[in-house]
């Protein structure tokens, strides 16, 4: 088969994997196509492999390694894939914490390779450190916060004077040394302290974020993954990996940005302030006294309503009472009482967290409401 034939093969597996990717997280936006959503976003990803596998650049001595590097890739990722639910925001940080790393080394060695070949033109130097920078950021970034979420290292957020400005300070270092690079490629031992500033930051911006706050962080960090991806598929010539690379990004930094604003967070307070510290301010407003109630109370209130509305939490998970809640709803529906299922955004430990749980359980899709839907209605509610 001619060089131009396959090419035009694997042109056309990164459309079809385009295509794919796209529905693939659009189906995953609601929990009712959520599992077609995986299942298109794996083959996706099958086919992208394999289409790059058959690519006429890719040299068949090469070929033994790329399959032992997916053997050892399984082999990590088997175990990855069995951990609690709620543990799976430290592993999804470590999925980053693989991506950073692989663009971060994809970077290093296209970098030396074409400063070798004296191929290394202003816009490579560019992808190449842009690629770096987000990639190792989001590499050591990820470590910290899985190491926050499972309590490797400590969760309270950890400030000291003048951190705003050390971190810009690192950033901007880092970025200098970018931009120094993209107007002249020759100046390659900066690449080095380029590397270090990217990694140092990385630790940085994580430690003075609670632990509390880590599922907005890792919504962050995935976006900071998909834009490495990006410089990555620019640096490799590679439109799958752009096209993936951008939608993890922007869905990541969407996400970001709807978990702030369902935690009263500004998107600044997150990447610049003392995001994860409890802050002193006292919300004006209506003040209602707080009514204690035992359970045979709160079970005599909801038999006597025509409406009722659970908000679950990460108490939930923690105590895999997912199928007591079931049961719990069982028991109203019966009696004709109207129950729904409020969803925070942010509940739980990661995004979508209760809606898994719930849908474990085996409660109808039609009841579990976005907070914003359910908002309006909570005024009538029993």
């Amino acid at each position: 088969m001619s060089p131009e034939y396959r090419d035009l093969l694997v042109q056309a597996s990164y459309l079809i994997a385009a295509f794919l990717f796209i529905y693939s997280l659009k189906w995953m936006s609601s929990p009712k196509t959520a599992r077609q959503g995986v299942i298109a976003g794996s083959w996706a990803m099958f086919i992208a492999i394999s289409g790059t596998l058959y690519n006429p650049s890719v040299m068949l001595e090469s070929v033994p390694w790329i399959v032992i590097a997916i053997i050892i890739g399984g082999l990590i990722g088997i175990p990855l894939s069995k951990v609690p639910l709620t543990a799976v925001p430290q592993r999804t940080a470590l999925s980053h914490a693989f991506g950073g790393l692989a663009a971060g080394l994809v970077g290093i060695a296209k970098f030396y390779q074409w400063s070798e070949a004296d191929v290394l033109t202003h816009f490579r130097a560019f992808a190449i450190s842009a690629e770096v920078l987000l990639g190792f950021m989001t590499f050591t970034g990820s470590l910290m916060a899985a190491g926050k979420l499972q309590e490797i290292i400590p969760t309270r957020p950890i400030v000291y004077r003048g951190q705003n400005i050390i971190n810009f300070a690192i950033l901007g270092g880092a970025i200098a040394c970018g931009i120094a690079l993209v107007i002249n490629p020759e100046l390659t031992y900066l690449f080095p302290i380029l590397v270090v500033l990217s990694l140092v930051f990385g630790i940085l911006l994580i430690i003075p974020i609670g632990g509390a706050d880590m599922p907005t962080v890792i919504a962050l960090l995935n976006s900071y993954a998909g834009l490495s991806a990006v410089a990555m598929g620019f640096v490799l010539e590679n439109k799958v990996l752009i096209i993936a690379g951008a939608l993890d990004g922007s869905s990541g930094f969407i996400l970001s940005i709807i978990m702030c604003k369902a935690m009263n967070r500004s998107f600044t307070n997150v990447l610049f302030g003392a995001f994860g510290q409890a802050q002193a301010t006292v919300e004006a407003g209506e003040q209602k006294a707080v009514k204690s109630a035992t359970p045979r109370d709160a079970a005599e209130l909801m038999e006597q309503a025509e409406t009722v509305v659970i908000v679950p939490g990460y108490g939930m998970a923690v105590a895999q009472a997912q199928h007591r809640v079931r049961e719990l709803y069982d028991q109203l529906t019966k009696r004709g009482i109207s129950v729904k299922f409020a969803i925070h955004p942010v509940a739980g430990r990661m995004p979508g967290h209760m809606n898994v749980l719930l849908a474990e359980a085996d409660i109808p899709y039609e009841d579990l409401v976005e907070m914003e839907e359910i908002n309006p209605e909570m005024p009538q509610v029993d």
